[in-house]
């Protein structure tokens, strides 16, 4: 895919050389020889990455990149500086910067800068799409999240839907593997075709062949009339064999079969059928553990494990409980037409002390509860996890719990004022200096939590 690179630097030698340079590359490049220009320019087009020097004439390199960031938040700047002027670069990566690259520049370094820049744009893009299409079809709650395990998560989606390899989710119970594997359909060059999701543990053995198969007319006692198997019902889309340790023995054989040969026959049928589907599975189940005991087939398991994606409990990402609390208490209030704002702060101490066996599915149905039984606007500790006993062996050493306490409450705040900082500070009750602290401490961004209407 060719990418619009804008070049901005006051010295027109440079900017013709890189100008030459990348369009030799197969890029497309615009340049400015100051702020003035280059903003004129992002006015009407789109830039997927910009090339700033760190020293114009008319404005620091710096105050035109956060412009930039305003008007294209995700647009990925390269620094140019001069060697005595690293020091000011370093600051400007601390403050947004992709990276930076000194002058003279070798031009290997140079392409190399770009071609990560703009990947890592184009995965950034990707997740939002990502987010926005799971959004508006299936709800957010599963994939919602600041942690740095979810954001690795989503990354690997968006990279495995640009394939057609055969993916494996594995997880906890109640993580949300049926919405990531959605969200792989729709990611993926098949959206527009079926997506077909199998409850392997719901089908029983000796129906197992005829729905995924299909059969004829008097294929057996009881089949009247001809069926359509998954596999045809999912041609040219994804099929989700969801528990996928649960498949009978015998099944695994012909579904193996039917991977290698790509195709297959109904029951009853003479003529052999093809189907072009894409294969994800699922499971809560360790599958070595199922090979080493005869109950999975070990050449199935290659098959199907061709890109393993590993969904996160909710003990280990506790830093989005309080943005999903978030999520679920306005789903709960329109739902029940309650107007209720959240829960106390000892109720979120509470629900971060948890370790949510039932992972996000147990948080929402905590949730719910609270929600249907409050009678104020703040959700208090005593409705939640009422048949729950928290163990001392689930208590953190106070600094630790202190910590994470405040990474949760900064990450809950700033999602409710969409990154306003003078916003938070108020609510907070605290400076805006010392909350910017707390920020750097905990590795926030107000960019982050920035909203689409703010």
């Amino acid at each position: 895919m060719q990418a619009d690179i804008l070049i901005i630097d006051d010295d027109k030698n440079i900017l013709e050389v890189l100008r030459l340079r990348l369009e030799a590359e197969g890029y497309r490049a615009f340049v400015a020889t100051g702020s003035k220009d280059a903003l004129e320019l992002v006015k009407d087009d789109f830039f997927d990455l910009a090339l700033i020097d760190l020293k114009l004439s008319d404005e620091d390199g710096i105050k035109l990149m956060r412009l930039l960031h305003r008007m294209i938040p995700e647009i990925p700047v390269i620094i140019l500086t001069a060697h005595g002027t690293i020091e000011s670069a370093v600051e400007a990566m601390k403050q947004g910067a992709y990276s930076f690259i000194t002058k003279p520049f070798k031009k290997r370094e140079l392409l190399l800068q770009i071609k990560n820049g703009l990947d890592k744009s184009r995965l950034s893009r990707e997740i939002r799409r990502l987010k926005s299409l799971v959004g508006e079809r299936y709800g957010f709650e599963n994939i919602i999240g600041k942690s740095k395990v979810m954001q690795a998560v989503l990354d690997q989606v968006a990279r495995a839907a640009e394939t057609d390899s055969n993916v494996y989710i594995y997880g906890e119970s109640g993580t949300g593997k049926e919405l990531i594997a959605k969200s792989l359909h729709l990611l993926s060059s098949r959206k527009d075709h079926p997506f077909i999701a199998i409850n392997c543990a719901a089908i029983p053995e000796g129906l197992f062949e005829g729905e995924l198969f299909g059969y004829e007319k008097g294929a057996f006692t009881g089949a009247v009339r001809k069926k359509r198997g998954f596999f045809v019902q999912a041609d040219k889309g994804t099929i989700l064999f969801d528990e996928v340790s649960e498949i009978p023995e015998a099944m695994q054989v012909k579904l193996l079969r039917v991977l290698q040969e790509k195709q297959f026959y109904a029951l009853g049928g003479e003529k052999p059928m093809k189907a072009d589907f894409r294969i994800l599975s699922a499971s809560n189940k360790q599958l070595e553990s199922e090979i080493k005991a005869g109950k999975f087939r070990e050449d199935l398991y290659y098959r199907i494990h061709v890109i393993p994606i590993f969904l996160p409990p909710l003990r280990e990402k506790k830093e989005d409980i309080p943005i999903l609390v978030d999520h679920f208490i306005k789903k709960q209030a329109k739902k029940m037409n309650k107007e209720i704002q959240g829960v106390s702060i000892s109720a979120l101490q509470k629900l971060l002390s948890y370790d949510w066996p039932g992972n996000v599915r147990e948080l929402e149905n905590t949730i719910e509860y609270a929600s249907a039984m409050t009678t104020k606007k703040i959700i208090g500790e005593n409705l939640i996890l009422k048949t729950r006993i928290i163990s001392e062996s689930e208590l953190q050493p106070l600094k630790k719990a202190k910590n994470d306490f405040e990474s949760n409450y900064l990450s809950k705040l700033l999602s409710i004022t969409g990154g306003n900082v003078s916003k938070a500070s108020k609510i907070a009750g605290k400076y805006r200096a010392d909350l910017y602290g707390l920020m750097k401490k905990h590795g926030f961004k107000a960019l982050d939590f920035k909203r689409a209407d703010n």
